[in-house]
């Protein structure tokens, strides 16, 4: 832009002072900006030097210009932004079954912490670049496929692979943003599961009929989660050690039936032996149909979409990966 505007400066300052005609005036600011030397197309007039000389100093600071912002790019990390930037592009194209985190705010960084943990692939959208830098210690060393763009926008959702995503959490400030993005990624990706944040009940059945699996309140949930330390302390003590809050943190894990081995299919819960294989116990059921059961008998035998939920230690589950997943 700065170069298009010297060169119009410098031929219209030509034309007007020295009555050159347009491929003249062309000629002499092009051997005035580039400096080569070439002889004038007829002697100047003492108003053609003095706006010869105003011109080149004038070229001389852009070209000054040019150079700090090259230098910019070059030392103070902007190509390598880019670069990087340019590579996060590629590795995004190669993932598949990730997990796609909407707004890096307080919501949006606990669940991505959540899901690292238990090893899904992440990519992050997020607007603030200054955000992402605030949060790289949190980050630690881990890569983390990053997207700086408007979450609402089709192409920055499809930068992300929404259509080679398994879920999707839009936890971003706006209730309206975040029925945008909900919107916009069912219809690119009507397979993906979708968790939305809202912070008011009017938003959740918005949300709702946008195409969201799930809605989570976290004012809501604060709230009730303080009135049930008061009336119910152990119990959320409890429930803080499954969520990872407390010191000895617990996790709660799925085994669906397909997911077991071979030879453990069609074998009662009792016939697993769960507890004493592993240390984890098994707390509920979920049966093919969909309902849920607390506590499922011990002669109960586990078919084809059926699915147990599990209680345990990090090592605990770990151990029912290795004993029982195949």
């Amino acid at each position: 832009m700065l170069s298009i505007l010297s060169m119009g400066i410098g031929m219209a300052g030509f034309m007007l002072i020295e009555g050159y005609t347009w491929l003249q005036a062309f000629y002499m600011t092009v051997i005035t900006i580039s400096t080569t030397g070439f002889e004038e197309v007829k002697p100047l007039s003492e108003r053609g030097e003095l706006f010869v000389s105003l011109y080149i100093l004038y070229n001389l600071v852009v070209v000054a210009y040019l150079v700090s912002v090259l230098t910019q790019y070059l030392f103070d990390g902007e190509l390598r932004n880019l670069f990087k930037m340019f590579m996060t592009d590629q590795e995004i194209r190669h993932i598949h079954g990730h997990v796609i985190v909407c707004g890096f705010g307080r919501n949006g960084s606990k669940a991505y912490h959540e899901l690292r943990a238990n090893g899904a692939k992440v990519v992050i959208i997020e607007q603030s670049q200054e955000l992402m830098r605030a949060n790289a210690e949190a980050l630690g060393n881990s890569a983390v496929p990053v997207v700086f763009g408007d979450a609402t926008a089709d192409e920055t959702l499809k930068q992300a692979g929404i259509e080679r995503a398994s879920a999707l959490i839009s936890a971003l400030p706006k209730d309206a943003d975040n029925v945008f993005v909900t919107l916009t990624a069912r219809g690119l990706n009507p397979q993906l599961k979708i968790i939305a944040r809202a912070s008011l009940k009017t938003s959740e059945s918005k949300l709702l009929r946008a195409g969201a699996d799930s809605v989570v309140m976290p004012d809501e949930i604060g709230g009730s989660h303080m009135a049930n330390l008061v009336m119910r302390p152990e119990v959320i003590r409890f429930l803080e050690m499954i969520s990872g809050l407390g010191p000895n943190r617990l996790r709660l894990e799925e085994l669906a039936y397909q997911d077991l081995r071979p030879e453990l299919r069609g074998r009662s819960i009792r016939e697993l032996d769960v507890r004493s294989r592993t240390g984890a116990t098994v707390i509920g059921l979920k049966d093919s149909a969909g309902r849920f059961e607390v506590s499922p008998a011990a002669d109960f035998r586990p078919a084809p979409g059926d699915i147990l939920l599990l209680l345990g230690t990090d090592e605990q589950i770990l151990r029912v990966v290795q004993e029982l997943r195949r």
